[in-house]
C-alpha cells in the first residue's frame, strides 16, 4: 500500500439544496465521500478550547464535518503536518487511513460529525505517536 501523506487529506464541498423552508445537504457513501459509510458518530459538549483525537487508524477512512461551531483538525503523516479549519456544515474533511489526527480549538457548542468506512474496532487504532511514526516508516 502507498504511504499516505497529509496531501491525501482534503476538503470536500458537499451539495446544498436550498428552499424557502431551509437548506439540506445530502451525503452519500461512494459519491460525495470516497467510501461506503459503515459507522456514523458525533462528538459534542466539548468544553471550549479542549482537544480530542490524537490517534491514527490502520484501515478506517473518515469524513469529518463541523455541523455547528468550529474547530481545527491537525493532520500528521509522520513527516509533515497541516491544519484544516472546519466551520461550515456543507464542507467536510476527507481523512485517509494512516494519518495521525488531533482536534483542537473547539468553539463552545461545536458539534463534530464523523462518517467512517468501518465499524468501531479498537485494534484499528494507533494511540501512541511513536508507534505511528515507526509504522509509517516501514
Amino acid at each position: 500500500m502507498r504511504r499516505r501523506t497529509v496531501g491525501d487529506c482534503r476538503y470536500v464541498t458537499l451539495p446544498v439544496i436550498r428552499s424557502p423552508q431551509g437548506k439540506i445537504t445530502p451525503v452519500h457513501g461512494g459519491e460525495e465521500i470516497p467510501f461506503d459509510i459503515a459507522r456514523t458518530f458525533y462528538v459534542y459538549d466539548i468544553p471550549g478550547g479542549e482537544s480530542r483525537g490524537s490517534h491514527a487508524h490502520v484501515t478506517c477512512e473518515e469524513f469529518i464535518v463541523c455541523l455547528l461551531g468550529s474547530f481545527d483538525v491537525i493532520v500528521d503523516d509522520g513527516v509533515d503536518r497541516d491544519v484544516f479549519h472546519l466551520d461550515r456544515s456543507y464542507r467536510g474533511l476527507y481523512m485517509p487511513s494512516m494519518i495521525w489526527i488531533s482536534y483542537s480549538n473547539f468553539a463552545p457548542g461545536s458539534i463534530c460529525l464523523v462518517l467512517a468506512s468501518r465499524p468501531y474496532e479498537e485494534r484499528d487504532y494507533i494511540r501512541d505517536y511513536d508507534t505511528f511514526v515507526t509504522r509509517t516508516a516501514e
